[in-house]
């Protein structure tokens, strides 16, 4: 079963899309959490699909880790910031899982990098003990897809002037 056909849903995407987007798109997560300040901050997390869960690697002392132990609501948006504008976003459970941190962070490193012998998954490689797993059990969701009404748009040039 998806982890997406139990929990309320708006927009166009059924169960089964919202299931295939998070499978096979690879930009990061962004995940919001709030600080002891009592604001949100949002932070951009590698992250993969899994049973009905994003997972997400962070360092066990990081801020996220410690935000996410006293809160355990977050909101969470995955979408490119390219045309055509497509995505989703909603609401989540944050769960820190310990022992699945070392081969989530392999998967991540997979998934994102392609290998392990780049300098970047090397140094990530060398903290491994004290990485723990995020993961995210979906409250809500929300989707948009404007990729009919943007057929014909390209990329935008990005260049602005100040």
């Amino acid at each position: 079963m998806s982890g997406f056909q139990s929990i309320p849903r708006a927009g166009p995407w059924s169960a089964e899309t919202l299931e295939a987007y998070c499978r096979e798109t690879i930009i990061p997560l962004r995940v919001s959490c709030i600080a002891p300040t009592q604001y949100p901050i949002v932070m951009s997390l590698w992250t993969v699909w899994q049973d009905g869960h994003f997972w997400c690697a962070v360092q066990e002392d990081s801020r996220l880790a410690r935000y996410c132990h006293k809160n355990a609501r977050c909101g969470y948006e995955l979408a490119a910031d390219a045309p055509p504008y497509r995505g989703l976003r909603g609401t989540a459970d944050a769960e820190l899982v310990s022992e699945a941190g070392p081969d989530i962070l392999k998967q991540l490193i997979q998934r994102y990098l392609g290998e392990e012998k780049s300098e970047l998954a090397q140094w990530l490689l060398s903290r491994v003990e004290t990485e723990v797993a995020l993961r995210l059990t979906p409250r809500r969701v929300f989707t948009w897809d404007y990729s009919k009404r943007m057929k014909k748009v390209a990329h935008a040039d990005r260049h602005t002037t100040v």
